[in-house]
């Protein structure tokens, strides 16, 4: 062994020469330089290590020996090893099965003469197939293609290897191709092959009769008459089947032939009319032409789109992709030995090119059903195509599928993990603004692009893609949050390669969908607990209902109480910094000091815009204060919402507030005003009234805080409870603004009920009014009558008359005047009651003949006892109508 370590690479090598040709060190000097020149030589690969092909070409090798059988056994076996995973490099064991399938005793292309070695060690010898290094120049007497094939020579196999490497594999950022590049990759790998089948027709070993000029070997040129071996395009009408042949492989490749050129009128390949030719071998050649023509509408497809930077990274890739399958339908060709078997006929090639032929045919088909479309459109186009019966193209859209969406497999990788979006072609599904700000990332920013969603990927895959770097877009913009994204989400990145992006997409139900499923649901997860714990999202919504819905009912009354004085004032004498001081107040003197400080530095006075003649009560408001994160949930639009509610709460509050004052005081004045009979019925009247308003404001309260809001806010935090993202929260936040919106009156359809009931607001301030000012002059009245007979009866008790002539006389007049007043007192509150039950009673109508249930259950309880009803024709009519609908849906 240590003689083995000290021994040079040349010397071991040498041995192994000796070893296996038998023969001494001076007799395999030749073999032993033919190894050290294949040992340090460059070749490039003809085929890329791609498992799909190589099983292929084994199922094909089966079909064309007739074992069908075994084709199928072979599938099956295949597709159960695809599924263990124990075999990592299973490429190479199929390679190495096909390779010792081939048959030893049939002499193979491309190996040397030497006596003993020639059957061991190949010309291109080596552990992975290789192509031939090809000489600079051939000798195929066509001297407009021969600088073509040295300029092709010059490139070596290097490109068709880079070209294969990347599309095949493809990079992991996927950084942006360089089209001039791609262009002259795809010119070289054409002239490349085109002058490789060449020389294959040319190059023959010494063991195969020596060849003329033309290619053909010295027995079938004799057997050729002179005028037709000497022939030319200018001078001879007849032409052999073998210099069809060798055009046919030009044409094969878009090249046009001595004798089969391209007719651009006809737009298709024949044979030039001044040669004569057979029938048969004429409708021959048209069948094979088909595969040129084929491949010069991909290859124009191809041209076009690498040097279409707006074609995007999926685009490119996919033109790499033709182009490597026209490289892989030449390749099979190349199996069948061309530059040796004197026996090649166009029937034969028309039976081996079937095939690639068949797989040309569904690349141009791709290439119209494609034009036009870039990016996920392109996939969707792709994969739309697959959606057929015959299990082979299926097989082959399916793996082209695979290859043109690893650049989109690559765009929601870099999205869903890192938050990062570089999509210059605008191909990917999720499109960016950059104009939008901060403050408006989550709505406006990242949208969906619905034209650019794969047909594969479904709508809810594609928005929870969306939500997905959104979240993590808006964690480190708007929250500061600068949590790697590798700790919000558990699941890892994988899958960068195309074959990775081929066992991917075919189960889109299952691992793809729980990629998606696990960044989904630990990034929103992780986004509602910073939004929750840092930023008390629940707790500032809690605090909305409380303050803003007027849910802290302590609160609200004692702040009432306070603000009555400076409210009752014209709006134009109110100053903020006073009635910030009485909300401080009111905060303190309440169960409201025990929120947060978070809380309560938010809350804040509002005065509205002031419109002549209004009073306090008409601009003050409360605020709430948000910015930073729960602004996205918080919006400007929310805001106004919740401004236009607390308006419509606060009035509807004070009509109560008004009644109370209104009961108040008919009982503290009731026993007083006893002493004056003449205002009996005019009290009465005004209990009435009262108890009417009273009545009519404790349904409507009811119906607002029970039916509306409170129904409402136990939906919304049942929703907010359950959801599973930001989006979650803000929707039905949104429903439950829309909700009590509509159902308090303030959208656009209700929009007369709202004027009814503000009618009827306007008549309680009315009827307090009224009563204040009889009440007024009531005491005043009583006031005054008391001092008489106080005075009376001091003069009694002096032993002087109570009163005298002139004294009674005046204040018997005061009386009379007063009992005077007392009709137009009356006539003033029966016009109000007339005027209240009015807007009540239209108030009902439209109730009735509302589509809300809701609001017809609650003209119901308004008219309990049909006194309403008995009143108003239109009334009766729109109840009996709505139960009979009623009764006709039960």
């Amino acid at each position: 062994m240590a003689s083995l370590d000290q021994k040079s690479p040349n010397v071991l090598l040498q041995s192994l020469c000796c070893r296996i040709t038998g023969k001494s060190e001076a007799d395999v000097a030749h073999q032993f330089q033919y190894a050290v020149r294949v040992i340090g030589s460059n070749y490039a690969p003809t085929i890329e290590r791609d498992e799909f092909l190589v099983s292929e070409k084994i199922k094909k090798e089966f079909v064309r020996q007739r074992r069908e059988a075994d084709a199928a056994l072979f599938s099956e076996l295949h597709r159960k090893l695809q599924s263990q995973g124990v075999l990592k490099n299973r490429w190479s064991i199929l390679y190495l099965l096909l390779s010792l399938s081939e048959d030893p005793a049939k002499p193979p292309t491309g190996y040397v003469s030497c006596p003993s070695l020639s059957q061991a060690l190949p010309r291109d010898a080596h552990s992975t197939p290789y192509y031939c290094a090809r000489p600079q120049s051939l000798p195929l007497n066509y001297p407009d293609r021969t600088q073509s094939a040295q300029s092709s020579g010059s490139m070596g196999s290097s490109g068709i290897s880079s070209l294969g490497v990347y599309a095949m594999n493809g990079p992991t950022a996927t950084p942006p191709i360089d089209n001039s590049r791609t262009q002259v990759v795809g010119d070289s790998l054409r002239q490349q092959l085109g002058s490789r089948l060449a020389w294959n027709l040319s190059a023959v070993p010494p063991s195969v009769p020596t060849s003329t000029s033309k290619g053909l070997p010295n027995s079938m040129t004799r057997s050729v008459p002179r005028s037709r071996r000497d022939c030319d395009a200018n001078s001879c009408v007849e032409i052999s089947e073998a210099s069809l042949v060798r055009d046919i492989l030009y044409v094969f490749q878009g090249i046009d032939g001595k004798c089969v050129k391209m007719s651009n009128p006809e737009n298709c390949y024949k044979i030039d009319a001044k040669i004569a030719v057979s029938k048969s071998l004429r409708d021959t050649v048209s069948r094979l032409a088909e595969l040129g023509w084929l491949h010069n509408k991909v290859r124009k497809y191809t041209d076009q789109r690498s040097l279409d930077r707006a074609f995007g990274l999926v685009g490119q890739h996919m033109s790499i992709v033709y182009l490597l399958y026209m490289q892989l339908q030449v390749e099979d060709d190349q199996g069948v030995n061309l530059g040796v078997d004197s026996n090649l006929t166009l029937r034969r090639l028309l039976v081996w090119t079937y095939d690639p032929k068949t797989r040309l045919k569904t690349l141009a088909a791709l290439v119209d059903h494609c034009q036009g479309r870039k990016g996920g459109e392109l996939a969707s186009a792709v994969h739309a195509y697959g959606k057929t019966g015959d299990p082979y193209m299926r097989a082959l859209v399916q793996h082209i599928l695979s290859l043109v969406s690893h650049p989109i497999l690559n765009f929601l990788y870099r999205w869903i993990y890192d938050g990062e979006l570089e999509d210059m072609y605008h191909e990917f599904f999720v499109a960016s603004d950059p104009t939008v700000k901060t403050d408006r990332l989550w709505h406006d920013k990242y949208t969906l692009r619905k034209s650019m969603i794969p047909s594969f990927i479904t709508r809810d895959q594609a928005r929870k893609v969306l939500l997905i770097g959104k979240s993590i877009n808006f964690l480190h913009q708007v929250c500061q949050d600068r949590t790697p994204p590798g700790k919000m989400i558990a699941a890892s990145k994988s899958a960068d390669s195309p074959k990775d992006a081929a066992e991917l997409f075919t189960d889109l139900e299952g691992a793809f969908q729980g990629k998606i499923d696990a960044a989904y649901f630990e990034t929103s997860k992780y986004l509602l607990d910073v939004l929750n714990k840092n930023y008390l999202l629940l707790e500032h919504m809690k605090a909305m209902r409380r303050y803003l819905l007027l849910g802290q009912g302590d609160f609200i009354r004692h702040l009432m109480d306070l603000l009555k004085p400076e409210l009752v004032r014209p709006a134009t004498t109110l100053y903020q910094h006073n009635l910030t001081g009485i909300l401080e107040t009111a905060v303190r003197a309440t169960n409201a000091q025990f929120d947060s400080p978070e809380i309560l530095k938010r809350l804040d006075v509002r005065l509205l815009e002031v419109s002549p003649g209004d009073t306090g009560w008409d601009v003050f408001s409360l605020d709430y204060h948000v910015e930073g994160p729960i602004a996205t949930v918080f919006t400007r639009e929310c805001m106004s919402h919740y401004l236009r509610v607390f308006n419509f709460l606060w009035r509807a509050k004070r009509m109560e507030y008004i009644l109370t004052d209104i009961w108040k005081g008919q009982m503290c004045n009731a026993k007083l005003l006893k002493r004056m009979p003449e205002l009996s019925g005019v009290l009465h009247q005004c209990h009435v009234l009262a108890s009417e308003m009273v009545h009519f404001i404790h349904q409507m309260q009811y119906y607002i805080t029970f039916e509306v809001l409170e129904c409402s806010w136990d939906e919304l935090w049942n929703k907010v409870q359950q959801a599973q993202d930001l989006d979650h929260i803000i929707a039905a936040h949104e429903v439950f603004l829309d909700t009590i919106i509509t159902r308090c009156l303030l959208d656009a359809n209700s929009r007369p009920l709202l004027n009814q009931l503000r009618a009827i607001f306007d008549q309680i301030i009315e009827f307090q009014n009224a009563q204040e000012a009889m009440y007024r002059a009531a005491l005043e009245e009583l006031q005054l009558r008391l001092q008489f007979e106080e005075r009376k009866a001091q003069r009694e008790a002096e032993g002087e008359w109570g009163v005298t002539a002139s004294e009674e006389e005046v204040e018997n007049k005061r009386i009379r005047d007063f009992q005077e007043t007392v009709p137009k007192l009356c006539t003033q509150l029966q016009i109000l009651t007339h005027f209240y039950q009015g807007a009540v009673q239209q108030f009902l109508v439209l109730l009735t003949t509302s589509a809300d249930e809701s609001l017809q259950f609650l003209s119901f309880r308004l008219d309990f006892n049909e006194h309403y009803k008995a009143r108003e024709p239109r009334l009766r009519l729109s109840l009996g109508s709505t139960r009979g609908r009623r009764s006709l849906h039960t």
